[in-house]
């Protein structure tokens, strides 16, 4: 058995910066030593696991299974060592110049984007927000390292290593032009079903389960005109006679600057829950609790 104080601290720091960069250059420019003093604290390491920890590839520096055991638990214990070391340390938005990544779907960029930023230029002019899209990325790997502060959306499937707050649910509506016909009269399925409509073909759960409802209902087989994501969805439909099931708050970002009307579809579709997703890691870090805070505030419902 291996006892911590036989185990230099700065030697599990390489351990993390490794893991995490996958090169040795790159964890050495990381933590401001030469590639050599990395490479001897590595051989350091493999001598006191007794495993190689990590072997050179064609794509980097690739954990052993071991490492990838070790890397989450150590991660955590670093992330602690430096709270208490911490203590005093705050956040003050008024003067933080830090920067915040948050990973999101587009429909998150659309809805909470706009209102983040606006708050953010008031209460904390100096910090950075800057979004990714969710599905370019593995969420617990990239929220671990600290590459990814947040993620917010209707994500499933989660790591448990990720803690979760819910901010709100909302159910799906099918939004059209002002004046479309489908605005007039009786919402009843056979209208709905004869209309020409667009389809979202977002292969992301959960929003992948609606295309299959609306399919059961009729709409789906002959539907000529689809796109792989929410973006472009207000500019095709402003312009046309087509007819799009979107979360309703799409809808209600769209409505106004695109001229848009929605209504809730003659079918049962289940709600959409919302929510902010962050690595326990940071739990107790002050500035990943007061972003998460301002979201809450601003958007929870």
């Amino acid at each position: 058995m291996i006892e911590p104080h036989t185990i230099d601290l700065n030697l599990l720091s390489v351990f993390q910066e490794v893991y995490r960069e996958r090169q040795i250059s790159s964890a050495a420019k990381r933590l401001g030593l030469s590639q050599s003093a990395v490479s001897n604290a590595l051989a350091r390491l493999r001598r006191s696991f007794g495993d190689e920890l990590f072997v050179r590839t064609a794509s980097g520096m690739q954990p052993t299974p071991l490492a990838t055991q070790m890397a989450e638990p150590i991660g955590v214990a670093m992330a602690q060592v430096a709270l208490a070391l911490n203590q005093r340390s705050r956040f003050e938005p008024g003067t933080s110049s830090r920067r915040f990544t948050l990973a999101m779907t587009d429909v998150g960029e659309i809805y909470f984007m706009p209102t983040l930023i606006e708050r953010c230029r008031q209460l904390a002019p100096g910090v950075e927000i800057s979004s990714l899209r969710a599905g370019a990325v593995n969420l617990k790997e990239e929220m671990e390292g600290g590459r990814v502060d947040l993620a917010i959306g209707p994500f499933e499937d989660v790591s448990e290593a990720l803690y979760q707050r819910q901010l709100f649910r909302q159910p799906y509506v099918s939004m059209f032009r002002k004046g479309h016909p489908l605005g007039r009269g009786e919402m009843t399925l056979e209208r709905f079903v004869r209309a020409e409509h667009l389809l979202v073909d977002a292969s992301d759960s959960p929003y992948d389960r609606i295309n299959q409802l609306l399919a059961r209902a009729g709409v789906g087989p002959s539907v000529r005109f689809r796109v792989p994501h929410f973006t472009a969805v207000p500019y095709i439909v402003s312009t046309s006679d087509l007819v799009v099931t979107v979360p309703q708050k799409l809808a209600e970002r769209a409505g106004a600057p695109f001229g848009l009307e929605w209504v809730t579809p003659p079918l049962e579709l289940p709600p959409l829950q919302t929510n902010v997703f962050w690595h326990r890691r940071y739990n107790q870090d002050p500035g990943n609790q007061w972003l998460r805070g301002l979201l809450a505030e601003v958007f929870a419902e």
